[in-house]
């Protein structure tokens, strides 16, 4: 038995096409089951649902053989023992620097004041701002970041930003783009050597189609 770790909400939403190209169906809607470990029309795969931020988790400790987890949770997870054989181009976004609209953010980097960054991400926040040289207090937050330059609790947040709405309707301004985001396969090494074949043929199957989607994407473009 293969076992697949993945997150409701958009990463679900969008491995779902990626799964069906490659001959996989998930038969049961995690939406109207409380079910945690879902079937697919394979005997051999099931779909185990678990937080975005466990998939690495599960995937490293052997709870799942593969799974499919945000670039970004994967920079903030100590890889060792994952595979990451590939970038499933899904679930994109970027992840950016964000002030208030009234905040001088060049001129605080540019002479070298020491600036609160409020984020969730702190292992990415920290090596960007060191490449820079910047010198940052780094307070971690789980939800609402646009909050914290609002009430004074930070001078700049460190997420990530899709369309950008949210940072507008917020008075917040994108001053800095640290890098793009997408979502990543990533495997466990041992289970790769225990169940080669299996798990070789859904890794090819899954990269087919990847390669099929951005063909098409590209005839279209």
């Amino acid at each position: 038995m293969i076992t697949l770790a993945l997150s409701k909400g958009r990463i679900f939403e969008e491995t779902l096409p990626l799964l069906a190209a490659a001959g996989i169906e998930v038969t049961e809607d995690p939406d109207k089951s409380r079910k945690l470990i879902l079937p697919t029309n394979r005997t051999d795969l099931r779909v185990v649902l678990v937080r975005a931020t466990d998939v690495p988790t599960y995937v490293q400790h052997g709870g799942a053989d593969l799974g499919v987890a945000g670039l970004d949770t994967l920079l903030e997870h100590s890889d060792d023992g994952l595979y990451r054989p590939l970038d499933l181009r899904i679930a994109r976004c970027r992840m950016s620097v964000a002030v208030r609209a009234d905040f001088d953010y060049s001129s605080a980097v540019r002479q070298g004041s020491r600036i609160r960054v409020a984020t969730k991400y702190t292992q990415i926040a920290r090596q960007h701002f060191s490449d820079k040289g910047v010198h940052i207090d780094l307070i971690k937050l789980y939800g609402s970041m646009e909050l914290a330059p609002l009430t004074g609790l930070a001078d700049a947040i460190v997420d990530l930003v899709s369309t950008g709405s949210t940072l507008k309707a917020n008075q917040l301004v994108e001053v800095e783009r640290i890098m793009e985001i997408s979502s990543r396969l990533v495997v466990n090494q041992a289970a790769l050597k225990l169940k080669r074949e299996p798990m070789r043929g859904l890794i090819d199957s899954i990269a087919a189609a990847v390669s099929a989607r951005a063909a098409r994407v590209g005839a279209t473009s």
